[in-house]
């Protein structure tokens, strides 16, 4: 009988079961959250003389596959950038056409949630977003609340900033008030007012279409992640693509600062 490494068999997953590529590496090393920016669903369409909705739809595709795939090889959360505060700045009908996308989303992917055990959140803010949207989302939202395994994530109408700005908006109030005081103010209190309050921080973060930048996502959050870039754009992003960033943060030496 294969032996397996006290960490998975915590997921219920044997090592035999797993990719060819991640069953040698022990559970320890990999990551526990992965926060991926989902980047290319336009020129993916573009290069293939297609409107840039048919990259979003693609997109979808590959969201469908790596939440699944991530799910069942045991990653504890994984966090998506779907939409940035800036993305308002697109046409209406792109916009129009990616609030269709993630109502269908949240409809049609509750049965695979649930055979999942996915527990479903989002971060960001609501203003802007259609009511019959957040209608379905909240329900997604709850119907998965008691689920046990992974945490997925979804970042919508989301900015690091926005964010930052809001958690010390709260924390102000809160010392004006003098149920705090400003010498209690820590890391702890920050992460506690954040959107992310209750979640790890990401280890590993992906972005996908060759950018080399952060695009205001989780800035506080992935102060020490390892970043991981791929020149493929997201629509053709798959599950080997998924295997090969986990391997290589396996591989990576984390020093947080400090030395070996």
């Amino acid at each position: 009988m294969t032996e397996t490494n006290s960490s998975t068999a915590d997921t219920g997953l044997q090592t035999e079961s797993l990719p060819a590529a991640l069953a040698e590496i022990d559970r320890g090393q990999w990551p526990r959250h992965i926060a991926v920016i989902m980047d290319g669903n336009g020129r993916w369409a573009q290069r293939r003389g297609l409107p840039r909705i048919e990259g979003h739809r693609k997109g979808v595709e590959s969201v469908r596959r790596i939440v699944e795939e991530s799910a069942q090889i045991g990653i504890e959360q994984i966090t998506l950038y779907c939409l940035s505060s800036e993305n308002w700045k697109r046409p209406s009908a792109e916009l129009d056409f990616l609030m269709y996308l993630l109502e269908q989303y949240m409809v049609e992917e509750r049965s695979t949630i649930m055979q999942n055990n996915i527990r479903v959140s989002t971060i960001g803010r609501r203003e802007g977003i259609p009511e019959r949207v957040q209608v379905e989302m909240d329900k997604t939202i709850e119907m998965s609340q008691n689920n046990k395994g992974m945490r997925l994530s979804l970042a919508i109408n989301y900015g690091a900033r926005t964010e930052l700005i809001d958690s010390v908006r709260q924390i102000a109030e809160k010392v004006a008030e003098k149920h705090l005081r400003a010498d209690d103010i820590s890391e702890e209190v920050i992460n506690a007012h954040l959107y992310t309050a209750g979640m790890t921080d990401p280890d590993l973060l992906i972005r996908t279409a060759g950018e080399m930048r952060i695009s205001n996502f989780l800035l506080w959050q992935i102060s020490y992640a390892e970043i991981w870039v791929t020149e493929r754009c997201w629509p053709e992003f798959c599950e080997d693509d998924l295997h090969g960033a986990i391997v290589d943060f396996a591989n990576r030496e984390r020093r947080f600062g400090g030395l070996k």
